[in-house]
């Protein structure tokens, strides 16, 4: 069953931004046979159904279109099996600098 998905939900998109044969010439060989591809995930700006071309509004307010592909999708990308310290590290300076905390 094809449920509807409501306005306002986090969701992911997909889009095709050039085709192969509209890739420049100065890219490697291997990357022009392919097409450049963008996947976003935003807040839904309309009802729709999983396969449908939606618009959404990210979380920086940017809106894109492309084909509906999840609902509530998550983030499954990371920096390996190493634990990178520096990284935690980084993240707490950057919450106090966006709060306004002084060290």
């Amino acid at each position: 069953m094809n449920q509807t998905v409501k306005k306002g939900e986090w969701v992911q998109i997909h889009d095709i931004i050039l085709k192969p044969e509209e890739r420049t010439a100065k890219i490697p060989e291997d990357t022009k046979k392919v097409p450049l591809e963008i996947w976003v995930k935003g807040f839904l700006n309309a009802d729709a159904k999983m396969g449908d071309v939606v618009e959404v509004t990210t979380r920086v307010g940017r809106t894109v279109t492309g084909t509906l592909v999840d609902v509530n999708p998550t983030y499954d990308y990371g920096f390996g099996d190493i634990y990178i310290p520096e990284l935690l590290k980084i993240s707490r300076q950057v919450k106090d600098i966006v709060r306004g905390v002084e060290k």
